[in-house]
């Protein structure tokens, strides 16, 4: 199977509509909705008129850390040389790492106006946020990057920039365990909101694990290639300091119990 969909919605000649953004589009409009679900139902500590300010700090947030780890961690070598390629956003180049860093001070910025404690923020974020990594790699997939490692199983795919030869679907493997079941298991424990800090902890652990797994199929960025004798990608790399960090986390938020105010 050939994937070689139209990344383009529309077309208006200067502007275009895109797929990725589209699936950006759904997962922040789902995300308020949830974040304003939470509110009525007392499991967030934030008045629901509050919620697009929020929103707006998480958005903000997210593209910038996203972009700005992207250019400096992953492709500082190609954008060095060309800076206002810097600013073309439209060409891709984001990177999860840097969105998780930048929504955090997104969300801490947010906390200290609104007098809320900062993890209690972070964890209706993650709670209601992981729903967007299935719309994410969605656009990953119909965009066909971010594409997995060559393989002869079945339902591999052929991917126009990825030359001739099936590759795993990794896209659509992040987009089920890292989106989908990750969103419902933060989802269906959202009363763990009541101590502040472990949801967050349990997602920095989930995405971690899960991610850290998929990367063994999918396929490295080819300005990093891999890491420790030709093991590790980047991502896994990164994924491991989360999974240290989320796992510090979770013992230290178990066990001081810090409720919600």
């Amino acid at each position: 199977m050939t994937i070689d969909f139209n990344p383009v919605i529309f077309d208006f000649g200067l502007l275009q509509v895109r797929w990725y953004g589209m699936m950006y589009v759904v997962a922040f409009v789902i995300g308020t909705f949830l974040l304003r679900y939470l509110s009525e139902k007392g499991y967030f500590k934030l008045a629901k008129e509050k919620i697009d300010s929020l929103a707006t700090h998480l958005i903000l947030g997210m593209f910038l850390g996203a972009r700005v780890f992207y250019v400096f961690i992953y492709n500082w070598s190609d954008y060095s040389n060309n800076l206002l390629e810097v600013f073309a956003v439209w060409k891709g180049g984001l990177s999860f790492h840097g969105a998780i860093i930048g929504m955090t001070i997104g969300c801490m910025i947010f906390a200290k106006r609104n007098k809320l404690h900062p993890m209690h923020i972070t964890d209706a974020a993650v709670t209601v946020g992981a729903q967007g990594l299935f719309f994410g790699r969605l656009g990953n997939f119909i965009n066909g990057e971010l594409y997995g490692r060559l393989t002869d199983v079945p339902w591999g795919m052929i991917f126009p920039g990825g030359g001739p030869f099936p590759r795993h679907p990794s896209q659509l493997y992040e987009a089920i365990a890292e989106g989908l079941i990750l969103f419902l298991v933060l989802w269906f424990g959202k009363k763990r909101m009541e101590r502040v800090g472990v949801q967050t902890s349990i997602f920095l652990l989930g995405y971690g694990i899960v991610r850290f797994g998929v990367e063994f199929f999918r396929e490295a960025d080819s300005q990093m290639g891999y890491y420790f004798g030709g093991t590790f990608t980047m991502g896994q790399i990164l994924c491991f300091l989360m999974i240290a960090i989320g796992a510090m986390m979770l013992l230290f938020f178990a066990r001081r119990k810090i409720t919600a105010q």
